[in-house]
């Protein structure tokens, strides 16, 4: 059912991130639908979008992504794990089309599933990160990608919410094979526990069904790019 298909080509830049706008009122659908009690007020004094500079238009980050941090870790940041988790059953619940998981994702199990240790910690409520896709890192293993990080980052949460939430649009772009599917380097998988994580989140879709899968940080996935933050 998901043999690779091969991607055929990138989708123009002008149809692939919202406004932020847009991406405030898919917040707003979600919230409500998914009655998280995400206040009024926090959807008020959202700030203004950090603007792309000369050198993040030079390394081809396109543009902003809006992203929530739910939860609390104990040290005064976000819960990634459950940042994650949340905006997956927004999509299980609303999508039109079929979902897959593979069954050794488990958002419930910390010996199973976490942000990456040397991640940034991600903060509570609203935040924004410039975004670059994943076919600047096209033939990268997450090992490799992961090992020239400096002061950017992989998708974690903000991945999924990415494409469940704020652009639901690239999952089809996806399943039409005009954009690679994705890599989340951020976030770490043991597959069978016991804190043996070799495995990093991936997502995709096709035959429209939107998937969330693993892959081995050491091997190359040709048809998943590595997505790229910058906060």
């Amino acid at each position: 059912m998901f043999a690779p298909i091969m991607w055929k080509k990138s989708s123009s830049r002008c149809d692939r991130l919202c406004p932020v706008s847009a991406q405030i009122a898919a917040w707003r659908k979600a919230n409500r639908k998914m009655r998280w009690k995400i206040s009024n007020n926090e959807f008020k004094t959202i700030s203004s979008p950090p603007q792309l500079t000369d050198t993040d238009l030079r390394d081809g980050f396109e543009g902003v992504i809006l992203s929530y941090g739910f939860g609390e870790d104990g040290l005064g940041n976000a819960d990634a794990v459950l940042s994650g988790k949340l905006a997956w059953e927004f999509a299980v619940k609303e999508r039109k089309q079929k979902t897959w998981q593979c069954e050794y994702v488990d958002f419930n199990q910390p010996d199973h599933f976490r942000l990456r240790p040397a991640a940034p910690h991600r903060p509570k409520g609203f935040y924004f990160s410039k975004f670059r896709f994943g076919e600047y890192f096209p033939s990268s293993t997450v090992s490799d990608f992961r090992s020239q990080l400096m002061n950017d980052t992989g998708c974690g949460p903000e991945g999924i919410q990415f494409l469940t939430i704020t652009h639901r649009h690239c999952a089809e772009l996806m399943n039409e094979h005009k954009i690679l599917f994705m890599a989340f380097a951020d976030y770490d998988v043991a597959p069978y526990g016991f804190n043996d994580f070799f495995d990093a989140l991936q997502m995709f879709c096709s035959v429209d069904t939107l998937g969330l899968g693993i892959g081995n940080i050491d091997r190359n996935y040709p048809l998943f790019g590595i997505p790229t933050l910058r906060f």
